[in-house]
């Protein structure tokens, strides 16, 4: 039936158990322009809901664990539905979708028979935006956010940037975007808020045309101008206080605070260790990164397999002698994530592109068995104890685990032919890498049939083989492949199953998806997925921090757009390159061009460092990643700046000893940063709040309660004075020169300044 119930604040429902682990807080929820479906299972699994209220139409289907919330004019920016067991009241967060109607025109031509549009907004699948002639215009009606797009038009099937629009960017691959502006927003900007915490009371600083919406865990509390810990936190190891701020035009920042025994933290060494905002990942290629065991060396004896892209040797053994050397430690990490290591084929395979050469699987993403470990790598035995030993270090392991796909020779296809999709198509095309406009269905390669998880069955063994791997080696969460090739459905059916098993244990899952920041964000919601890779970040930082015709203001629009999709405090990872993409360092120093073949560029020559300075841009890269909310991720090599193509260029062997001075000085220049991350809560939980931007010059800073760190880039050929309040109260980390109040910061560097304990 059709609900219509009271939206009322209440100062605390309910009580909830003391608590000796970290509840896991529901994700705000952006709602569609039209109907919503929530799911309560993603949300409050095995429990029974009597009622749910909120403020407009909803309907609550009690015997399908769902509630439908039905939009309309009168829903506010931020809202609360609550969910009613036992007297006690669940609330979730709803953002309103601020999308706006736009039309996109094009003038006609008498050649011109279809007009498209391929777009970041889109997926970059022009059969999703089919322009209408109405007179001599090409119109088409879409709903965006403000911000800014990519894009090309394509005319009769033909990809072209915009000639009506003068505004374009480089594309990354040697040719142009159009670009378009979005503009929504009114004229007066909300302002931020912040906090200050007196005698447990958390007083919030807002003018009066801001709204507050505050939550103690998952349960909304009082907060107009202060927040009062109730006393029996007290009890309880460790809690949240979240802070949300609106009014009716805009959304604002939001603050979040952890609790322990109902005390605000303000050291991050008393977090929770399985707190998943602390994370650092590092990235490995097993085969890539040590050598521990040469008696398991077994490259495939095939003269049409080249060096680059055979098993070159390494494996379990060779991890477990890091962890025991301190490698991770030292660094600063505290959770290594494995790439695949279950078995993969003994034969080569020819890759569906030209110019078809040959591979093999070192990488472990063709799997022909989901849980058996490639005896290249190991064995069983050696990947529980290289986990057990992890645990002892204070590290985490996640495994990258393969869910969209399997080997053409895993049993499971062949017992089970039809659990694959098809390979052709009703047109007649083979349905291989048509990554977007066939995202649930399209083939990685001729080998690799994808698994169709439209079939029930299918789900239960790959989610149950998943759950077997955590199980059996105690791992602490999954990198998860192709994310966006699979069906929500898949990561909703894992997730519950892992909450089930675990449902006081830290499991955190991290997907791989290339797309619009709406699609990623899609599927990093409570019951799905914890964060996903900041591709689109991540690429926009490497075109500013890489290139001297860049401009700041666009990585800071770029920032601006992953905090309204993912929020202010997000578990997004924040990566300095990938095995899929160039070494970040080959570009930055001029060894690779953008307006190259990246691939091919790996194969015909070799790639090396033609420039120094690309050093510089590295650690600057790094900087910026550790220093923004989310989760740094760091590839291995990075730390040293290894060089590289395209896959398999950037797949080269990690190399340990004999490092020049500038990789010594880039390595170093890493565990000072993660120095920071790990011990500055306002690096942890901090808010972010621009201070400067311009072209070559960013300055921001991340805020704490009083604990401030602020950190400058300059990305120019000149020495840059940025003058600082008060300067004589913060530390100069990374040896910067200093003049009362101005900081000096040198060309194509940057530097971090953090307040001193009063």
């Amino acid at each position: 039936m059709l609900i219509r119930s009271i939206f009322i604040l209440l100062i605390f429902v309910g009580c909830s158990e003391n608590k000796e682990f970290q509840e896991e807080l529901f994700k705000p929820l952006i709602l569609n322009l039209d109907t919503t479906i929530i799911e309560i299972d993603d949300y409050l699994l095995d429990k029974n809901i009597d009622s749910v209220t909120y403020q407009s139409d909803i309907i609550f289907n009690k015997e399908k664990r769902f509630v439908k919330v039905i939009t309309n004019d009168k829903i506010s920016n931020l809202s609360i539905i609550s969910f009613w067991t036992k007297n006690i009241k669940h609330d979730l967060l709803l953002k309103k979708n601020l999308k706006k109607k736009i039309t996109i025109s094009y003038p006609n031509s008498s050649y011109i028979k279809k007009v498209q549009i391929a777009s970041e907004f889109n997926n970059w699948n022009p059969n999703e935006s089919n322009f209408k002639l109405e007179g001599d215009t090409w119109t088409y009606e879409t709903f965006l956010n403000s911000g800014k797009y990519q894009y090309q038009i394509v005319i009769n099937n033909k990809w072209e940037i915009d000639k009506t629009n003068s505004d374009s960017t480089s594309n990354g691959i040697g040719g142009y975007n159009s670009v378009l502006n979005i503009n929504h927003n009114s004229k007066k900007k909300l302002s931020r808020i912040t906090c200050k915490d007196i005698n447990n009371e958390i007083f919030i600083n807002k003018n009066n045309e801001t709204n507050i919406i505050a939550f103690l865990d998952n349960q909304i509390i009082d907060s107009q101008n202060k927040i009062i810990i109730p006393k029996s936190e007290s009890s309880n190891d460790y809690s949240t206080i979240r802070i949300f701020s609106y009014n009716k035009d805009q959304i604002g920042n939001s603050i979040i605070i952890p609790l322990r025994k109902g005390k605000v933290v303000y050291e991050s060494r008393e977090l929770n260790q399985n707190d998943k905002f602390l994370n650092i990942l590092y990235f490995m290629l097993v085969d890539r990164f040590s050598n521990g065991d040469k008696k398991n060396d077994f490259p495939i004896d095939d003269n049409e397999v080249h060096f680059k892209a055979n098993y070159q040797g390494g494996d379990i053994e060779g991890i477990i002698n890091k962890i025991n050397s301190g490698y991770f430690n030292k660094l600063g990490i505290n959770t290594i994530w494995l790439s695949p290591i279950t078995q993969n084929p003994l034969h080569a395979e020819i890759e569906y592109p030209e110019p078809k050469r040959k591979y093999s699987g070192y990488h472990g993403y063709w799997p022909i068995s989901c849980t058996q470990i490639d005896h290249r790598f190991g064995s069983s035995k050696d990947l529980e104890n290289l986990v057990s030993l992890a645990h002892k270090n204070n590290l985490k392991v996640i495994l990258d685990y393969v869910s969209n796909h399997v080997h053409e020779s895993n049993p499971l296809i062949i017992n089970n032919p039809d659990w694959s999709t098809n390979l052709m198509l009703e047109d007649g095309r083979e349905n291989i890498r048509i990554w977007d406009e066939h995202r649930l269905t399209t083939w990685f390669d001729r080998f690799l049939p994808t698994i169709d998880y439209s079939n029930k069955d299918a789900i239960d063994v790959m989610t149950d083989s998943a759950l077997y791997m955590l199980e059996k080696y105690n791992l602490d969460g999954f990198r998860h492949d192709a994310t966006k090739h699979i069906p929500k459905l898949f990561w909703k059916t894992l997730t519950k199953k892992i909450k089930k098993k675990y449902p006081n244990k830290s499991i955190y899952q991290i997907g791989e998806t290339f797309g619009s920041r709406e699609l990623i964000g899609s599927y990093v919601q409570t019951g799905q997925l914890d964060g996903q890779f900041d591709f689109n970040l991540y690429f926009d930082s490497r075109n500013v921090f890489a290139k001297d015709n860049s401009n700041f203001n666009d990585l800071h629009s770029s920032l601006m757009q992953s905090f309204k999709y993912y929020g202010d405090h997000s578990l997004m990872g924040n990566i300095t390159g990938n095995h899929d993409i160039p070494r970040f360092i080959s570009y930055a120093s001029n060894g690779l061009s953008f307006n190259e073949d990246e691939k091919e560029a790996g194969w015909s020559r070799e790639v090396k460092i033609l420039d120094t300075l690309g050093y510089n841009r590295l650690r600057m890269l790094t900087a910026f990643i550790t220093t923004i909310p989310g989760i740094p991720i760091i590839y291995y090599g990075d730390e040293i700046g290894l060089v590289g193509a395209g896959d398999p260029d950037n797949r080269k062997k990690m190399i340990f000893n004999d490092l020049n001075n500038f990789q010594n000085k880039t390595k170093e220049n890493l565990k000072k940063l993660l120095d920071l991350r790990n011990n500055r809560m306002s690096l942890i939980y901090g808010g972010f709040n621009l201070i400067d931007v311009t072209s070559d010059l960013y300055i921001y800073e991340r805020n704490y309660f009083e604990e401030k760190s602020i950190v400058i880039f300059n990305k120019s050929d000149e020495i840059k004075e940025v003058t600082i309040n008060n300067l004589e109260e913060y530390n100069i980390n990374f040896n910067s020169k200093s003049d009362k109040n101005i900081v000096k910061i040198k060309p194509y560097n940057f530097e971090i300044l953090t307040n001193k304990e009063k």
